[in-house]
């Protein structure tokens, strides 16, 4: 049974970091394309960034966010630098195998002084 479990959500002061981490059982990560969406309130739920299985990523949006996985452990992370209130928003982990959307439950991010 394929299970994404993601947790790190706060509350966070704009201007601080956050690291998100997405726990992935039930498949085999290591050939799996991984990606992390954001859904802010009232918007549809957004592709931030992916990582390929050899660890490579991709950016919807760069400068502030790094992707990165940990194969041996099946865990994806997200590090979000210089949080701002735009960051705000539900955080998910993803990715699709055989034209099948896995997602987590979602950690929620509130980025607020």
């Amino acid at each position: 049974q394929v299970q994404l479990h993601e947790s790190g959500g706060k509350l966070v002061q704009p201007g601080g970091a956050l690291t998100l981490s997405c726990a992935a059982s039930g498949f085999d990560f290591r050939l799996v394309t991984m990606d992390w969406y954001r859904q802010a309130p009232g918007k549809q739920r957004a592709l931030i960034a992916s990582v390929l299985p050899n660890h490579i990523p991709s950016y919807k949006y760069s400068g502030r966010f790094t992707i990165s996985r940990n194969n041996e452990e099946n865990i994806l992370y997200l590090r979000v630098d210089n949080l701002q209130p735009e960051d705000t928003g539900v955080y998910y982990c993803h990715f699709v195998r055989d034209s099948v959307d896995y997602w987590g439950q979602g950690t929620q991010v509130t980025v607020s002084s």
